[in-house]
């Protein structure tokens, strides 16, 4: 296998099974890493460093940006050099230094994307704060246990956010004694923290607390810890994850490296769009990567519907999305061209059929139809601003039609990524132009060894033909542990090996495809195991579903769903088959169900699934699975325990309707 792969190079043998242990199959790393990681640019200690020689080398760029309201009115972007920036953040760092807020200190960071947001994470950065961001997503019971358990003592706050705060009163009054409004605050709420003894600051106010004193910056070393990030999990309390300075700053060197290999490096004329949650790793290390080139970041308005208007007046280069996202974008661009008239929409077919099969002969897409992409792309093209080359898809996989859509009518380089927060975000990313990566995350960047370990319980050798196991990663930009908790530290990291969870299977030319994850299997009562994630990508494939939750216990011999079936699909079925009813109304029609549950067990059979992992009953939910319920975290992924909580009636009646039916 080593001999084949393309884009990877074997360091280490592979290990058979001993002792109890799994079998290990062979150590890669990315092939222009193959003499070793570069190590990150001399004399950078920190994030800090970063910013600082940014600021020297760029002062006058334009940094962070947002868009000018006025009279309710958005307008363009108006935009803070790095000087700007450097000279706010010391204000800041004063004023936090001025309330014996000190080195070690945890620091809380609450709200959506901002520039306030990076001043404060910066400020942070300066004075060797743990910035621990409080998610935007969460409520108060979240922002409660993370305030209590990193004991943080001082936290920025965006306005609309300080009722969330003060409701975790008293119970966190013992570790929190200042609150910094990202605006203003009022009489009422000033009198409220006052009571709990807490010292609540506008933003203003805040800024001049420290402008008589001098505080030198404290010396910073590589291993100290950055940021206390909290994953909110799918089960249980979130878990602290304790990112050092060496893990941002390694992940921005292997960036640069891979980048420069292929001729693509970021450069200062880059336009970041900042909308993903700097509370994840995700968008927190890209931004810190644009930092470090002197590019520029600016941000949405914090309203999802308003996203593509905010795209098209930054005109962003680079942006990064998670697959929900990118799915609304793909259905709003095929609805629009089915809807267009018979001519245009012939041609848009006809131009893309065209330039995929020229991309799939080797074609670097901006060579493949430069024609098309003048009189039929440019208009995509121009829909997300006009100069977007790179889309930059993470946190769950990306379905193989959006992505290989989006390459071809985009005009910009579509890349899955893959990373945990506890890999410091990006340890994959797919290659530009190479569409045999599609449904891939591409390989490891120059920074990580990436072994499989096999999982014998659910079938997957490391040591096979095709590989596959759970993906294990190595090198120096794995998490420094969970604050306060090593026994799950030690469940995770073995050896210097990071056990991701999720399994993978090499790709003949070096790149890995993620096809399940190793948690979510469960036994039915005839002892058979059941990979649900898996079946769930596999069932997610019927055109006539957007979501499909897959439920099965050890009780029980078959497995039911509960599905959020596509509106317009469903309609359309409806009307052909004389059925008169609304979208929600069909979704309580037997006939209905019966059409979808149909529709399931014909792909189960195409894909060769065996009879226990047919889906034998069904319910269809006519609202999407959404976090305003507690169904999904903030990154998309199903909280599990909370689904069966949720549908807990329905799984009960689905399953008594199905024993009926036998």
């Amino acid at each position: 296998m080593a001999q084949e792969k393309e884009f990877v190079v074997e360091v280490e043998k592979a290990k058979e099974a001993t002792g109890g242990r799994p079998s290990v199959g062979p150590v890669y790393r990315n092939v222009i890493a193959k003499d070793g990681f570069r190590p990150p640019t001399a004399g950078i200690e920190s994030c800090w460093d970063v910013f600082r020689v940014s600021v020297e080398k760029y002062p006058r760029n334009k940094m962070l940006g947002e868009r000018e309201i006025v009279n309710g009115k958005a307008g363009g972007y108006v935009w803070l050099t790095y000087e700007d920036v450097y000279d706010i953040v010391s204000k800041v760092g004063a004023s936090i230094r001025s309330c014996g807020v000190k080195q070690g200190a945890r620091c809380g960071i609450y709200g959506a994307n901002c520039v306030k947001w990076v001043v404060s994470m910066q400020a942070c950065n300066a004075h060797g704060l743990y910035c621990v961001p409080l998610y935007d997503t969460l409520g108060a019971g979240a922002v409660e246990y993370i305030i209590c358990h990193a004991e943080i003592s001082i936290t920025f706050v965006e306005e609309t956010k300080i009722p969330e705060v003060l409701k975790t009163f008293p119970n966190t009054m013992k570790y929190l004694k200042t609150l910094v409004s990202f605006g203003k605050v009022t009489a009422e709420q000033k009198k409220a923290a006052e009571s709990f003894g807490l010292a609540l600051y506008s933003w203003d106010q805040f800024s001049q607390l420290g402008k008589n004193e001098h505080f030198d910056l404290p010396t910073k070393k590589k291993t100290d810890i950055c940021t206390i990030m909290y994953t909110s999990g799918t089960t249980g309390d979130p878990k602290g994850v304790m990112i050092s300075h060496e893990s941002i700053l390694s992940i921005i060197s292997a960036q640069n490296h891979s980048l420069e290999s292929m001729n693509d490096q970021f450069s200062e004329r880059d336009v970041f769009f900042s909308y993903l949650p700097l509370a994840h790793i995700f968008d927190r290390v890209i931004e810190e990567v644009f930092i470090s080139t002197g590019a520029s970041i600016g941000f949405w308005r914090g309203d999802i519907k308003l996203l593509i208007e905010d795209l098209r007046e930054l005109k962003p280069t680079v942006f990064c999305a998670v697959p929900r996202v990118l799915d609304r974008i793909y259905s709003g661009l095929v609805e629009k061209t089915s809807s267009a008239g018979f001519v245009k929409n012939a041609l848009f077919n006809l131009a893309y059929s065209y330039k995929l099969r020229n991309m799939n002969k080797g074609y670097k897409h901006a060579e493949a139809a430069p024609i098309f992409d003048k009189i039929v792309f440019s208009k995509v093209k121009e829909g997300l601003g006009g100069n977007v080359r790179l889309i930059l898809s993470g946190a769950a996989p990306l379905a193989t039609y959006v992505e290989t859509f989006l390459r071809v009518v985009s005009c910009a380089h579509v890349l899955q990524g893959y990373g945990l927060t506890e890999t410091c975000a990006g340890s994959f990313v797919s290659k530009p132009d190479e569409l045999a990566m599609i449904g891939t995350v591409g390989p490891p960047l120059p920074n990580v060894d990436v072994c499989l370990e096999s999982v014998p319980e659910m079938g997957y050798d490391a040591l096979s033909s095709t590989p596959c196991g759970e993906i294990c990663i190595r090198g120096n930009v794995l998490f420094s542990g969970y604050y306060k908790r090593e026994d799950l530290t030690r469940e995770v990291l073995v050896d210097g090996w990071f056990h991701t969870g999720d399994i993978g299977e090499w790709q003949p030319d070096g790149s890995m495809k993620i096809i399940d994850r190793k948690k979510n299997i469960f036994k039915l009562s005839q002892g058979e195991y059941v990979s649900v994630e898996n079946l769930e990508n596999i069932y997610s494939r019927v055109s006539g579903i957007d979501s499909i939750w897959i439920y099965g216990n050890s009780y029980e011999s078959y497995l039911v769903a509960v599905v959020n079936p596509n509106e317009q699909f469903l309609v359309h079925w409806a009307e052909e088959n004389g059925v008169t009813a609304n979208f929600s109304s069909l979704c309580e029609n037997p006939k209905a169900k019966a059409f979808i549950l149909e529709e399931l067990t014909k792909t189960g059979k195409e894909k060769k699934l065996k009879g226990f992992e047919l889906i034998k009953g069904v319910h269809l939910d006519p609202i999407p699975f959404d976090m305003d319920r507690d169904l999904l975290t903030p990154t998309f992924k199903k909280k599990r325990d909370k689904f069966l909580k949720y549908y807990q009636n329905v799984i009960n009646s689905l399953y008594k309707r199905v024993k009926e039916a036998i």
